[in-house]
């Protein structure tokens, strides 16, 4: 294990820092008791820092500081988007979504479309992986409700612009969200600023905190309705399920150990000196990453002429074979770790026309790798590639005796 060289950051970032470790153990093993269900002081330190990570993460993505309980923790991005789309959209509405969404929005997306009448309408990216605002716009009918767009793509890596989306949903009157899984933690966010109504973030990526925790930030003008009820430990009695945030959206124990991961993860970003720095470093790599590429016979890159407005992904092909086999050689005899397949986004690989190749094989880069690393990326592929030109050279030679 120690040898692997692990790219697959775009799924879940690893290795964590040690401080985030050392942390949820020793909170967990100090506190990890239910929060805000007791009056002992061991659940009164547990409430707190729940309490103060909500402020934190409010700031962190430029929500309404004096609403922080409007920050409401779950189990991921997944979670909290279904939480957004039941909740939001009811029968007869029309949603906004795109072709770079992953399945977190499509399926339940599909699944109003199918059981709830609503419409949807999935508008496609441009020769660069990137949303026209325009296309959003002309997409905005009478009966929109939402917009909900991924904020960074997990294939492309292409980073939307969500300032000029929110700007057109703000003077439309129409509710924006974003999935924020790829962004939170690698590029800055403010809400506010970017007339975002609803995030749902994740924890377990570039949050540097574990899997098992994330969820929702929502403006003090946004009511989303209830699709879940359960325990909160507030106002037991009341027989049904409370209106009031952060409980609307909370139901049950909360998962004290992820909080206590994502805290230490916010500690962590700032002594890196921000997400700002963290991201140079990781699109340097990605630079490198993707010129060595760029030299490689019969290696085909998606959506990456450049690296402007990118996330440290970029997702490949090597010409003759098929994406899991480039995974599975990758594993196997040089000891690298990427994500291949459709990356639970099969939209943008049905507009790419990779479905029939089984989608592509994709290098996520993250803030411990290294530049012997992305070496080892390079050449390694150089090989792979070699391998099915000299096997493509000899089926023809076969073929031709």
């Amino acid at each position: 294990m120690e040898k692997l060289i692990y790219l697959d950051n775009a799924a879940t970032s690893w290795p964590k820092p040690d401080s985030v470790y050392k942390f949820m153990t020793d909170f967990y093993r100090g506190c990890g008791v239910n929060p805000g269900r007791s009056g002992f002081d061991k659940a009164i330190e547990a409430g707190n820092l729940v309490e103060e990570l909500r402020q934190r993460l409010t700031r962190f993505f430029g929500g309404d500081e004096t609403n922080p309980e409007r920050l409401c923790f779950g189990y991921n991005a997944t979670d909290a988007l279904n939480l957004i789309i039941a909740g939001l959209l009811s029968e007869g509405d029309h949603v906004v979504t795109t072709n770079l969404e992953h399945n977190s929005v499509i399926r339940p997306i599909n699944q109003l479309v199918r059981d709830k009448n609503v419409e949807a309408t999935f508008v496609p990216f441009n020769d660069q992986g990137f949303i026209d605002p325009e296309d959003i716009s002309n997409a905005i009918k009478s009966n929109t409700k939402l917009v909900i767009v991924n904020h960074g793509s997990n294939v492309l890596g292409t980073v939307q612009p969500i300032k000029e989306i929110g700007k057109i949903c703000h003077e439309k009157n129409v509710l924006f969200a974003i999935d924020s899984a790829q962004t939170a933690g690698m590029v800055p966010i403010n809400m506010k600023d970017m007339n975002i109504d609803v995030l749902a973030f994740t924890g377990h990526k570039s949050l540097m905190g574990s899997t098992g925790i994330g969820g929702l930030c929502v403006r003090k003008h946004v009511e989303i309705a209830h699709t879940r009820a359960g325990g909160t430990g507030v106002r037991s009695a009341f027989p049904f399920h409370l209106d009031e945030y952060p409980y609307r959206m909370e139901y049950g124990t909360p998962n004290v150990v992820g909080i206590a991961s994502l805290w230490a993860g916010q500690e962590w970003i700032k002594e890196q000196g921000g997400v700002e720095k963290i991201h140079a470093q990781e699109m340097r790599l990605a630079q490198k990453l993707l010129d060595g590429f760029n030299k490689i016979d019969g290696v085909i890159t998606y959506c990456c002429d450049s690296l402007e407005n990118h996330l440290s992904a970029i997702t490949i092909n090597v010409d003759g074979l098929e994406a899991g086999d480039v995974g599975i050689m990758l594993d196997v005899d040089y000891d690298i770790a990427t994500r291949t397949g459709l990356h639970c986004a099969p939209l943008v690989h049905k507009q790419l026309d990779l479905v029939k190749i089984h989608g592509g094989v994709r290098f996520a880069i993250g803030p411990f790798n290294t530049e012997a690393h992305i070496d080892k990326a390079i050449e390694a592929i150089a090989e792979i590639a070699q391998r099915s030109k000299d096997m493509k050279t000899k089926k023809a030679s076969i073929a031709n005796k």
